[in-house]
């Protein structure tokens, strides 16, 4: 954890000196950061983290001599209290390797510029991204947790089994200086609906592979993330997952035991079928929300218009407030609204405005969400 009021110490990694430099002059202008050194690879960066000893490293991941998936499983091993935040391509390879980077404890990660920007509009570009995210990592309890979890996240998982049984009751805590405003009356539900930010890669891989392969409804994700990202995601998840897990598609059918994931820098929202019998998902280029495309306010919206008393709402770890005004809504249709705790998120923005607003029916640590929503839906 980052002492409140202390120098931010960071260490710039990249092969290129472009971005050497243009990381270097953003964080000399930010106030209470410090670049204490910068490396041209993997291997000089570990020596350099040995002796000068940094909180924050950015780092590149295709580099020379030592890349930058290999200084992680470094960090995993000798220097855990360092945290990590990557700079991506936005390219399939890219994307693929930013997730496996996720997975060995990265705190998050900036896509480099377009080659079409200029020097100076793709150092505001870097900037705009690379602020809030250290202001993130500033404030967070848990922000190089994952980085003390050896192996956790890239180990292979043993399925579960088909649930027969109810699961275990976790410890549950509730609102109790306010009561949710619940008009209906709520049943059991059809459909589970989640909005998760920063640290979410890591708790969703966490999180999803408990939940049970007959689930027996759908599950529809907000993950704040760029185009193609979300697709490495949904296929990392996939293979670790019982149920199914994909990127949504235009126009598809929503279909028990399948997990979709909004696209990265599109709109997702549930609307009815032609014939009016079924729900499909319609991806827009609806304006963002919150800053957010895809905006978890947004797919709220729209499950709460054709699931009134049926749907369960998961909000997760992530910076701001997206999702509030979508789980207020949700909560007058008699949604079930369960909220991931301060201990264990990595940023505690998402969840923390439903929590103070006794929007929530449970908040709980995120080894125990996947029984509440298995509960929930049956």
């Amino acid at each position: 954890m980052i002492i409140p009021g202390k120098m931010l110490r960071v260490l710039v990694v990249d092969d290129t000196i472009v971005y050497r430099k243009a990381v270097s002059d953003i964080l000399a202008e930010i106030p209470g950061v410090e670049v204490v050194g910068i490396a041209h690879n993997g291997k000089i960066a570990m020596a350099k983290i040995a002796t000068l000893k940094p909180d924050l490293i950015t780092l590149d991941i295709e580099m020379p001599v030592m890349n930058g998936l290999e200084v992680l499983a470094e960090l995993q091993e000798n220097h855990t209290s360092v945290g990590a935040i990557m700079l991506s391509t936005l390219t399939a390879d890219g994307s693929d390797m930013t997730m496996k980077a996720l997975e060995l404890g990265a705190f998050d990660f900036i896509l480099k510029p377009q080659s079409s920007a200029n020097l100076q509009e793709g150092k505001n570009q870097i900037k705009d991204a690379l602020v809030p995210i250290l202001k993130a990592f500033r404030s967070s309890n848990n922000a190089t947790s994952f980085l003390g979890t050896r192996g956790v996240f890239s180990q292979p998982r043993t399925l579960p089994e088909k649930i027969t049984a109810s699961p275990l009751r976790p410890q549950t805590m509730t609102r109790t200086n306010s009561t949710p405003r619940t008009t209906l009356r709520r049943r059991k539900s059809e459909i589970v609906t989640i909005g998760i930010s920063t640290g979410g890669p890591n708790a969703l891989t966490q999180m999803l592979p408990l939940l049970p392969g007959d689930l027996g409804v759908p599950v529809v994700i907000v993950q704040h993330m760029p185009p193609v990202f979300t697709k490495s995601l949904a296929a990392s998840l996939n293979a670790k997952c019982a149920l199914t897990v994909k990127e949504a598609e235009e126009a598809e059918p929503i279909q028990p035991n399948t997990v979709y994931i909004a696209p990265g820098g599109k709109q997702m929202k549930l609307v009815a079928s032609p014939d009016g019998k079924n729900r499909i998902i319609r991806i827009t280029n609806d304006p963002p929300e919150n800053s957010c495309r895809p905006s978890a306010d947004y797919l709220f919206r729209s499950v709460g218009d054709y699931y009134v008393g049926r749907t369960t709402a998961v909000i997760m770890t992530g910076m701001g407030s997206d999702g509030t005004k979508g789980l207020q809504l949700l909560k007058e249709k008699g949604a079930f609204i369960i909220a991931q705790d301060e201990s264990t998120c990595v940023v505690y923005g998402m969840p923390k405005a439903p929590f103070q607003q006794g929007l929530t029916d449970r908040v709980v640590p995120l080894d125990k969400i996947a029984a509440e929503i298995t509960k929930s839906v049956r």
